[in-house]
């Protein structure tokens, strides 16, 4: 038992560890500052954050939420998404193991952490988060296999068969055009029939970088699971309280969560939809 608990306690620091930088970039990547410089810094009265102050969830503890040197509030999102971070961690290798499918959703799940709370607090979508993390997505596919079911089985018709990297990269790119191309139309349809934007870009680029990580049926799920997260959320707060009549819903943070969901057990989920109509 502590041989094989050892690994997962290991995962965990390093999403802990992560999870801390995330903060940075959540913090500072909405305002286009850098995540490198200056040093990390109380946001009220500026004092250089000490290294034993910035020990991940232990010193949110150990503080009681307080800065040490003003005493102004240290918001708890930090520890939840050093938590959080970890957790996404520990999930990952628990279904994929020290495999490279780890490493890919790993990186995914940071990336969707990010996003999902800078659309919370913030309700922006960093493009420079979702550029690097789509070229990420790109070049991993040539290492790490991408779905590409729905136009392998096209291109069967046709007497072409692809196999590994190409195919790979091939169900990476069909991802995130039909990701960010679904998102772009929707967007644009709502647009001409009500004269006003629906859907940011933001959510478009969101899309486009999970459709690479994901390829067609996953990130479709993933469309499909964030809608309906959305909806029943919005729609409960909206006839619970008037306060939520015209509020502005993070829509991103929803695909985030969804596509987290699709990254580690999307498959299972849809291999059981297929099974109940009996197609598999």
């Amino acid at each position: 038992m502590e041989s094989v608990s050892i690994p997962y306690a290991v995962v965990a620091l390093l999403g802990l560890a992560f999870g801390s930088f995330l903060n940075v970039c959540i913090f500072r990547l909405p305002r286009r500052e850098s995540v490198i410089t200056p040093r990390s810094h109380c946001p009220h009265c500026g004092h250089v954050i000490r290294w034993y102050d910035n020990i991940p969830v232990v010193s949110y503890v150990l503080l009681r939420a307080k800065c040490r040197d003003c005493g102004g509030r240290i918001s708890p999102l930090y520890p939840l998404v050093e938590v959080l971070t970890a957790a996404v961690l520990v999930a990952g290798f628990a279904r994929k193991g020290l495999t490279p499918d780890f490493v890919k959703v790993a990186v995914l799940g940071m990336a969707l952490v990010v996003l999902i709370f800078t659309d919370l607090t913030e309700r922006r979508i960093p493009h420079t988060v979702t550029l690097f993390a789509t070229a990420v997505g790109f070049l991993l596919s040539f290492f790490i296999p991408v779905d590409n079911t729905i136009l392998e089985w096209f291109f069967r018709r046709l007497d072409v068969f692809l196999h590994g990297p190409a195919s790979w990269f091939l169900g990476a790119v069909s991802g995130a055009l039909f990701g960010g191309g679904f998102f772009y139309a929707v967007g644009e349809v709502f647009y001409r029939l009500r004269g006003k934007e629906g859907l940011g870009f933001g959510d478009v680029m969101l899309m486009l970088m999970i459709g690479a990580y994901l390829g067609i049926p996953l990130t479709l799920l993933t469309i499909f699971l964030g809608s309906l997260m959305g909806t029943l959320v919005a729609g409960t707060l909206y006839l619970a309280s008037p306060r939520f009549r015209n509020y502005e819903w993070p829509y991103g943070a929803f695909l985030g969560v969804a596509a987290i969901y699709s990254s580690l057990g999307g498959n299972a989920l849809l291999d059981a939809y297929l099974r109940w109509w009996g197609l598999a």
